[in-house]
């Protein structure tokens, strides 16, 4: 399941390094520093930390968060971090595209067929906990991300919490 379990010697070292300087940073960040991807830095996480499931639970996944209330989906480039607070709404398959549209401000067309992961991310994050689930592309980066929302004291939301480490825990053991 493992997109990146061949890494070579000389870039799982550079990729250890650029964490051991920074381990709870901007994960696309210590990839760059490293000149590994993104996938490679999950792929070096504590055991735990980042747990893989197959592109063919996208659906699942997918059809799961729509029941979480809102979230945070983040689609991180090279050239912009967007975020955007609200529901995920259902999705549909037509011309080769995963249509998401609904009352929230999250909306849009996903190519799916380029997924080629689903990893689930428990990590600290300058100094906090964070929780979130990328949707990886075969190139090691992100497609798109959600993370569990934090309350007004900036604690993450417990009841989405606790859906995360369940959904996560489905995967943990395949």
């Amino acid at each position: 399941m493992n997109a990146v379990a061949d890494i070579k010697p000389e870039r799982r070292e550079r990729a250890l390094a650029a964490l051991a300087e920074k381990p709870d940073g901007i994960v696309e960040a210590i990839a760059s520093n490293a000149d590994v991807t993104p996938a490679e830095i999950l792929e070096i996480l504590p055991q735990g930390a980042a747990v893989i499931a197959g592109k063919e639970h996208f659906l699942d996944i997918w059809n799961e968060l729509t029941t979480w209330g809102i979230v945070l989906f983040l689609v991180h480039t090279e050239d912009v971090v967007a975020e955007i607070d609200g529901t995920l709404p259902a999705g549909s398959e037509s011309h080769g595209w995963f249509n998401i549209h609904g009352d929230s401000p999250i909306g849009g067309h996903i190519k799916k067929d380029n997924c080629a992961s689903v990893t689930f991310v428990d990590r600290a994050f300058h100094g906090r906990r964070s929780c979130s689930i990328w949707f990886m592309n075969g190139k090691g980066s992100a497609m798109f991300k959600v993370f569990v929302k934090r309350d007004e004291n900036r604690e993450l939301i417990g009841e989405q919490l606790a859906k995360f480490e369940a959904l996560r825990g489905r995967y943990a053991t395949l």
